[in-house]
């Protein structure tokens, strides 16, 4: 059976694999996404579907397109987090407009511009192993419609998602590429379209509600009547029956009485900080398959765009030099990642990690469980200026539960804060090719260490 040939093959034609796709193709490469859906379901993938913006996507594709396709509600002006207990809520503004999109269609959008761009996409595809020699990925094995398939490439760009495939099959021992991944460090989540009777009044916010697994309750507006509801745990925490907690809550509010389900699904995604290092000979991870997500909010649209965009010009680079086969002409995407969005989502994991020490009646679920992305940006840089981030953070503990004003707390917060920022500094001074790699980690380590042992967290890693 003859290989098919590319410079660069995708696997995966979620955000990331389709803004690599487009890259490489821009870049001249032959590029191909293997997409293991069907033409018509391609794209249907559980989200929240809340993002900034189409502002923070690399400009590949056609943003505008983009946007006029699939972004239903360009109006979210607040985020309004939910007291579980007594359903009182705390209402805090946005200084820059946020939107919800419908995924579906945003994600055939994306992948009409990877072809558009000169990629090809081969959907019905479903991977089946890698193709690697010496420790050097060079292709994958899959089927294609019933139909055996092998594929050569220069790069395999792995965007298949959590817990990857990919990376079960592929030997990364003479590799920097970090295999400290365990299901704990991940969540499960289930979310429906709901259309509703009438308008909902607050299509212009989206709304969180905490769990006692670590996780939250979402409802995010993409229409005046078309709510995406979901919720989600951490897999280190007792599971819960997902779509029976949504039902229960859901019956509880007005506004969905009657409410049509329009679409149902689930995912599992990874709340955990970015790979160490992502890149292999002849191999690259991104987007939820690297951990690009915000392990407090599960959001990762904008941060897969960019890794996908980083990774194909990272592949670029190596092909032109010859040099697609050594780990260190590939470096640079692992530096891009994480002295950009990699130093905050690992900054954020120590807030995740810090709630759960904490009993969520304690801190009726603000911290330990509401998402921390929004909470700190919001009340932190976002919100009024005439507050300090300690009495904010007061003022919100006060509001969710007046039987806590604890100090002990908030101090303790205070210095997970300041060692958010150390872990920060740290991952600014990642190291530009793997010769520094064991350095930087033990450098970083160093941090971690000195959190476990203020908060007395078990270790995540």
């Amino acid at each position: 059976m003859p290989a098919e040939s590319y410079d660069v093959v995708v696997v995966g034609g979620g955000t990331a694999g389709a803004f690599a796709a487009a890259t490489a193709a821009r870049d001249g490469l032959d590029a191909v996404i293997l997409e293991r859906k069907s033409p018509e379901e391609a794209g249907h993938i559980a989200c929240g579907d809340a993002i900034k913006g189409k502002s923070t996507f690399p400009e590949v594709i056609d943003l505008d397109y983009l946007r006029e396709e699939s972004f239903t509600n360009e109006n979210i002006q607040r985020a309004v987090f939910l007291n579980p207990d007594t359903d009182d809520q705390l209402d805090i503004p946005f200084s820059q407009t946020g939107a919800v999109i419908d995924r579906k269609r945003y994600g055939e959008v994306i992948l009409e511009e990877a072809e558009r761009a000169g990629a090809d996409v081969h959907y019905d595809t479903v991977v089946r192993d890698v193709r690697q020699s010496d420790g050097v990925v060079h292709g994958v094995t899959a089927v294609r419609t019933g139909t055996p398939k092998k594929y050569e490439a220069e790069v395999v760009v792995d965007a298949a998602g959590s817990l990857s495939l990919l990376q079960d099959k592929t030997d990364f021992s003479a590799s920097t590429f970090d295999t400290n991944v365990d299901y704990s460090q991940f969540c499960s989540a289930y979310r429906e379209v709901l259309e509703t009777r009438e308008p909902v009044d607050y299509a212009d916010a989206i709304v969180f509600k905490p769990t006692e697994e670590l996780g939250y309750l979402w409802y995010f507006p993409r229409t005046p009547r078309d709510i995406n509801v979901g919720l989600g745990f951490q897999m280190n925490k007792p599971p819960m029956k997902l779509v029976d907690a949504l039902k229960t809550d859901v019956a509880t509010r007005p506004e969905f009485e009657g409410a049509r389900v329009k679409d149902k699904l689930g995912a599992a995604l990874p709340t955990r900080r970015p790979y160490d290092s992502a890149v292999a000979p002849g191999y690259v991870a991104v987007g939820d398959a690297a951990a690009h997500v915000n392990p407090c909010t599960g959001g990762g649209i904008p941060g897969a765009a960019k890794a996908g965009h980083w990774a194909a010009k990272a592949a670029a680079e190596a092909i032109a030099e010859g040099a697609a086969d050594e780990e260190a002409t590939l470096w640079d995407y692992n530096h891009r990642v994480q002295t950009d969005f990699g130093k905050r989502f690992a900054a954020m994991d120590l807030y995740n990690i810090w709630g759960g020490t904490y009993d969520v009646d304690d801190l009726v679920s603000v911290i330990t469980a509401l998402p921390g992305q929004q909470l700190v940006d919001a009340v932190g840089r976002d919100g009024t200026a005439e507050m300090g981030l300690g009495l904010k953070l007061k003022t919100v503990l006060e509001t969710f539960d007046p039987r806590l004003r604890n100090w002990r707390t908030l101090v303790e917060l205070a210095r997970v804060n300041k060692l958010a920022g150390r872990l920060k500094a740290a991952y600014d001074e990642y190291p530009t090719t793997p010769a520094g790699f064991d350095d930087w980690r033990t450098r970083r380590d160093a941090v971690m260490d000195d959190f476990y042992d203020l908060t007395g967290a078990d270790p995540k890693y």
